[in-house]
């Protein structure tokens, strides 16, 4: 590997393509991630707002966090973040969607669950949060409000407006497209 960091990798593989020869891909090595669309029982989703060092801003965003526990079920680090970042814990989940964030550049996949029934962390029980999320506050934002300011271009990260929409969408359709916490994730590498 040419760089190893505390997060991702950067591999580089031979790739026989066939007619087309071999060819050199650097790519991103990611652990995966998880992200919680948290919809309360009023309609409203928790966004945090969370400084992103990449892009030099504070970006409105869904809670997540990676995949990086060995053995840790994705919906159990799902509950884990949204307690850590919100201090919210829920009692249903279901899958919304599955990602592939930048699949031309990293092998990151992201699965987004819907959490629901949701109960504040007793605050003796509250994780401390530490460096970029330190200032975090989860919002309530009303779903519909919330995919109007994606669609406005005033939310930006990418699995973040995927997890709107899919709730957007998964909701007018009576959650039929929810799948159970256990489905099989395609592109998952652990």
């Amino acid at each position: 590997m040419p760089f190893q960091g505390r997060v991702v990798d950067i591999a580089v593989d031979e790739v026989d393509l066939g007619a087309a020869g071999v060819v050199r891909r650097e790519y991103t090595n990611h652990p995966g991630s998880v992200i919680v669309v948290a919809l309360d029982d009023d309609g409203n989703v928790l966004l945090l707002r969370q400084y992103r060092h990449p892009v030099g801003a504070f970006l409105w965003e869904l809670p997540a966090g990676l995949l990086d526990i060995d053995g840790e079920d994705p919906h159990i680090a799902a509950a884990r973040e949204l307690a850590e970042e919100a201090d919210v814990r829920a009692a249903r989940w279901d899958v919304l969607v599955d990602l592939l964030p930048s699949p031309g550049g990293s092998n990151e996949a992201t699965r987004v669950f819907l959490a629901r029934d949701l109960t504040p962390v007793p605050e003796p029980e509250r994780h401390t949060r530490e460096a970029e999320e330190a200032d975090m506050v989860a919002v309530p934002v009303p779903l519909e409000e919330a995919a109007a300011l994606a669609l406005a271009g005033h939310l930006h990260n990418g699995p973040t407006v995927s997890g709107i929409l899919a709730a957007v969408i998964g909701r007018a359709n009576s959650w039929r497209t929810l799948r159970p916490v256990t489905s099989p994730w395609e592109y998952r590498r652990n």
